[in-house]
């Protein structure tokens, strides 16, 4: 999937919050904050694991960088991936 982020950040501000389910290439986006794209995704039937935040600026810039994403027992401890 090709995000046009010029077109999300039309509707939703200077930047766009993102969740993205990695297996099911599906992805939630614009809910304020990740945890309720996260929940947008598992009542659709994803699995947190597979669940990864991110940030889509204006300039076209992706940061990796979300609280969902820290996962001591993934052995990601950081909110980057």
């Amino acid at each position: 999937m090709i995000i046009r982020s010029k077109t999300l950040l039309s509707e939703f501000g200077a930047f766009v919050k993102v969740v993205v389910d990695i297996e099911r290439r599906v992805l939630a986006a614009g809910c304020d904050l990740h945890i309720d794209c996260m929940q947008e995704l598992l009542d659709d039937g994803s699995l947190q694991r597979n669940l990864w935040g991110a940030n889509v600026y204006g300039d076209g810039r992706i940061d990796f960088v979300s609280l969902i994403n820290i996962r001591p027992a993934e052995g990601n401890r950081s909110m980057e991936i």
